[in-house]
């Protein structure tokens, strides 16, 4: 019997190096799974032209419409969950998308949308936190931190941990230098977690939207 192999949408904001590592992962055998959508709420975010090159599809769906009428981000999210459904993932994982989804979104695909955060559980949750630990760490609060892949909530960086990685902050460091450790830290965890993801979110029962 052929293995199973499972349908990702990836959501990004920028540069997208951690899609990257999802598609190498995917090409390579290492993942079994293919990318099937890349959504970017930023039109010139460099992940779409990476999507592009692939031969994924991809969608920009920026917010600015809806804050121009005078919609929230409910709307939004439910619109966004309507243009990603008809792609039936099995899972939806956040790579840097810069934007918290609310129970609009989730509850379309309840247990089945991951994301990536340069912390440690229960540290620097939210924006920037990658210089918010380095800062942490030159004011002596902290000796190192890390990344984790966990199970999106509404509650912000608070799901269930999937998988997690200590990153080390040398005395040398610059805020760059230790950037570039977290970011090759993400692109072997981020496959980490979703292969765990694919063995424990996906034993519950499907969801509506598929």
């Amino acid at each position: 019997m052929e293995e199973r192999v499972y349908r990702l949408v990836v959501m990004i904001s920028g540069f997208g190096s951690n899609l990257q590592a999802i598609l190498d992962a995917c090409a390579e055998g290492r993942l079994p799974a293919r990318v099937v959508l890349v959504v970017s709420n930023r039109k010139d975010a460099y992940g779409l032209v990476r999507a592009q090159r692939a031969g994924v599809p991809t969608l920009y769906f920026p917010f600015k419409p809806y804050r121009d009428r005078g919609l929230d981000r409910t709307a939004y999210d439910r619109d966004l969950a309507e243009r990603i459904a008809p792609y039936h993932p099995d899972l939806i994982v956040l790579a840097g998308w810069m934007h918290i989804l609310s129970s609009a979104f989730l509850d379309r695909f309840p247990g089945r949308v991951i994301n990536l955060h340069p912390a440690l559980p229960h540290m620097f949750p939210g924006m920037n936190a990658i210089q918010q630990a380095f800062e942490a760490y030159q004011r002596g609060q902290i000796e190192y931190s890390g990344c984790m892949v966990h199970i999106v909530t509404p509650e912000v960086d608070e799901g269930p941990v999937l998988a997690q990685a200590i990153v080390p902050i040398f005395p040398h460091d610059t805020l760059e230098t230790f950037e570039e450790r977290m970011h090759q830290t993400e692109h072997r965890l981020i496959i980490e977690g979703i292969i765990r993801a694919l063995r424990t979110c996906l034993e519950t029962p499907t969801d509506p939207a598929r």
